[in-house]
């Protein structure tokens, strides 16, 4: 493989690692929360995705996102509504990730007595290995069309967010909660809302993971690590930072193998902390 098609594939496994962050970004630019129960809720929408399409064979993945994000959208916002929003207060980080720790073991438990620990796959069909060439460079269907979904969900999120009514009245609560409860404005219910969202993006970030790859119900952990390193390497709470850091992870990735093709994800971990310790802010973040 040429250096410029592990530098074009690179970039497309980038939009992948970038949704991946994608909801995580949100959930703490919004509410100052760390979920650390992303990477369950991200392999359980891939197992939700299998059952869907089990139940109406022929049914391809990318059609079962439809479903499987409307009920990620009631699980976040329940979620939120029960648990976190009931120790969501005055920036103290600590209880939410407690209790979001103690959900990921909850829900990791119980995906391993429904399916098991065995990996398995979703069954994407022809698209996994069509391909196309542009100038002798071989481009998969499948990562091309990973990368436009995921540059359209950060689009809509961001225009949501600075082009909306109810945009703006998310960052007004994530500013000063306060001050929105004086203008009618609840916050939980708005932290509700956001939740959901968020739930929505970790339902379509496993869905497009669980088609290129295969996963366990012990799986969450491995996208937690991207999802974390996503966040922090793009700047905590930039949206647009949170792709960037994914393009960047998903090159080091595939170029690191020219010279070590068993080096995995060290490559880009090691790259992680080379800019956690010269740029603790992040890319898009303000500098030190």
């Amino acid at each position: 493989m040429s250096y410029l098609e592990t530098l074009i594939n690179g970039l497309l496994l980038g939009g992948l690692y970038g949704v991946l962050g994608l909801g995580l970004a949100l959930v703490f630019g919004v509410m100052r929360v760390i979920n650390v129960a992303h990477g369950e809720f991200i392999v359980g929408a891939a197992f939700v995705a299998l059952s869907v399409t089990s139940l109406f064979p022929g049914m391809p993945p990318l059609i079962a996102i439809v479903p499987v994000a409307a009920i990620a959208f009631v699980m976040g916002y329940v979620f939120q509504t029960i648990l976190l929003n009931k120790v969501v207060r005055g920036g103290d980080m600590l209880p939410p990730m407690l209790i979001t720790f103690g959900v990921s073991i909850v829900v990791r438990n119980l995906m391993l007595a429904r399916f098991g620990s065995n990996p398995t796959v979703l069954r994407t069909g022809p698209i996994a290995q069509e391909s196309f060439s542009v100038a002798g460079i071989h481009i998969g269907l499948l990562p091309l069309v990973t990368l436009a979904i995921s540059v359209l969900l950060f689009s809509a999120l961001q225009y949501a967010l600075v082009r909306t009514a109810f945009g703006r009245m998310i960052r007004a609560t994530a500013d000063n909660p306060d001050i929105v409860r004086l203008m009618g404005v609840n916050p939980k219910r708005i932290y509700a809302v956001v939740m959901g969202i968020a739930f929505v993006m970790a339902s379509i970030a496993g869905i497009l993971l669980a088609m290129r790859t295969s996963f366990s119900a012990s799986s969450g952990v491995d996208r937690i690590l991207i999802a974390f390193e996503v966040v922090v390497l793009g700047g905590l709470g930039s949206i647009w930072g949170a792709l960037l850091a994914g393009v960047m992870l998903g090159v080091v990735q595939l170029m690191s193998f020219q010279f070590d093709a068993n080096s995995g994800l060290l490559y880009a971990h090691l790259t992680f902390l080379a800019f956690l310790l010269t740029r603790p802010n992040g890319l898009m973040g303000a500098k030190s």
